[in-house]
């Protein structure tokens, strides 16, 4: 790795996460020619794509890129179209239109709603997956808008009797809230959590390659959610709260009050009143 990337991934993590795009092309044009290796490390959120030929959205990421066309996961083609374009194994494209029914499935379940895609691509020992989810939200009752963004990139390294396999997982969580009510004032929390996990298993007709890569995502999903909850939503309510108090003074009990008024009325029997003097 050059400094010129050691630097950019370096000042990224310190940038505000909600500019990721307005700060990564900001180094694009500082660096022209490390452009292919900042987009493959820095990760984006996602944007959506329709797949003209089926109607469905899918998600547009550097792993269905070629030049400036994207493949659908849905009908295997490039949009726009191109000849030459990468495409997996006839094998491994049976994986991962399974994969992305059972993906889309778990999205339904999990954030009923959003956008889903899985893209797998073939390698020497093995495969290598991204397994992605983005679900918008516009108006609801707490949030005036918020994006979640996950990304998973899993690669598989089987043996070589193909019955165990070697699983690498690596997940980024993206995260933004933007909140905009009378009692709140306009408020933006946005925040990004990288995670990695390795899983060696058995791989059989019943123990298949998407059993294991499933239970790993479900758990590393469910796992981020409750750091992301820790980390930046019940920590930023703590540090406002060490900040700001809601009361306006402090609360004095019924005993303090009364010796203030014992002492004001002792003071008034011993004062020498003007008149007198």
């Amino acid at each position: 790795m050059t400094d010129k990337i050691t630097a950019s991934l370096s000042l990224m993590r310190r940038l505000p996460p909600n500019k990721i795009e307005q700060n990564l092309n900001g180094l694009l044009n500082l660096i022209p020619e490390e452009t292919d290796e900042l987009l493959q490390r820095v990760d984006q959120p996602l944007k959506e794509g329709t797949d003209s030929e089926t109607g469905r959205k899918y998600l547009l990421c550097d792993y269905n890129r070629d030049g400036d066309s994207y493949r659908s996961p849905w009908s295997n083609k490039y949009e726009p179209a191109i000849d030459d374009g990468f495409l997996p194994s006839e094998k491994l494209r049976a994986m991962e239109v399974e994969f992305n029914e059972l993906f889309d499935a778990y999205r339904e379940m999990y954030f009923e709603g959003g956008t889903s895609s899985v893209y797998l691509w073939d390698q020497d020992q093995g495969f290598a997956g991204c397994f992605l989810i983005k679900k918008n939200v516009e108006g609801d009752r707490y949030v005036k808008n918020g994006c979640w963004d996950s990304i998973h990139v899993v690669e598989a390294v089987e043996n070589d009797s193909k019955t165990s396999a070697t699983y690498k997982l690596t997940t980024t969580v993206m995260l933004h809230m933007g909140v905009d009510r009378p009692d709140l004032g306009d408020t933006v929390l946005s925040g990004s959590l990288t995670r990695q996990s390795s899983l060696t298993s058995a791989v059989s007709d019943i123990k298949t390659h998407i059993a294991n890569i499933g239970r790993m995502i479900e758990d590393m999903e469910n796992d981020m959610r409750s750091n992301l909850n820790e980390l930046y939503i019940l920590k930023t309510r703590e540090v406002v709260n060490s900040l700001r108090k809601l009361h306006t003074g402090p609360v004095q009990d019924s005993s303090h009050i009364a010796n203030l008024n014992a002492a004001v009325l002792g003071h008034g029997k011993v004062r020498t009143v003007d008149s007198e003097v």
